[in-house]
């Protein structure tokens, strides 16, 4: 591992950054690791427009270094791609369980997030428990992972309802199949080969786990983001 690497994880929807402590002792020396919470979540102040991108940018520009590599989950890897076009790029961005858009032939069906969202606005703490259990679902012992999901995150969903709200709608919104392409920096994809969130093409596959390796499969994660983040910052693979 080349001293000094740096890593930016960024969370998905419904959940903080309390998602990547179980990475935490599997990180090798040397690296240094960052894990903000986007606006509205945790302990971060809720943006007066939940849904405006460049309000979001702001708000993150003291947390995403442009010297790091940003590792951008689920949705937090959709608002990854849209932060490299209003902040300085970073050194590479790694969609984990992610793609150019979230509805996707063989993924999630723009008829199904549709459904989800109907589900939210009647009632968004239990559409918020019901994500949980649909993401952990690929997990090689799914009650486990959502156990562990919820001993991280409690009972209650970690941001308020209008953050979430936008959420969705930037899952729906952003599509970043034109973008990937013209962005100054490396992007590499890694996810789960059970994953049921995603189509069973593009990117590494990391066997035997789904949406939530974080849970399920800490070391290896970890090992793979390492490998992945120090490939795409070698002097052969820099732009």
């Amino acid at each position: 591992m080349r001293h000094g690497l740096s890593l930016t994880l960024l969370h998905g929807w419904g959940i903080d950054a309390r998602i990547w402590q179980p990475l935490a002792p599997h990180w090798p020396e040397g690296m240094r690791v960052t894990a903000p919470n986007w606006p509205g979540y945790d302990d971060q102040p809720a943006l007066a427009d939940p849904a405006d991108i460049a309000a979001t940018a702001n708000a993150m520009a003291a947390s995403l270094s442009r010297d790091s590599v940003w590792v951008g989950w689920s949705l937090g890897g959709l608002l990854a791609v849209a932060m490299a076009e209003h902040l300085p790029p970073p050194r590479g961005i790694i969609l984990l369980g992610a793609g150019a858009r979230f509805c996707a032939l063989g993924g999630v069906t723009p008829d199904a997030l549709a459904e989800f969202s109907r589900a939210f606005e009647r009632s968004p703490a239990a559409a918020w428990r019901h994500f949980l259990r649909w993401q952990s679902s690929g997990e090689p012992e799914p009650r486990e992972a959502l156990k562990r999901l919820t001993e991280l995150l409690g009972q209650t969903p970690p941001a308020d309802t209008a953050t979430l709200a936008a959420g969705l709608g930037f899952l729906e919104a952003l599509d970043h199949r034109d973008r990937l392409a013209a962005l100054p920096c490396p992007v590499a994809a890694l996810a789960g080969e059970r994953d049921p969130l995603l189509p069973a093409t593009g990117g590494e596959r990391l066997p035997g786990v789904g949406h939530c390796p974080m849970v399920s499969r800490p070391a290896p994660l970890a090992d793979a983001l390492c490998r992945i983040a120090a490939d795409m910052t070698s002097p052969a693979e820099a732009p």
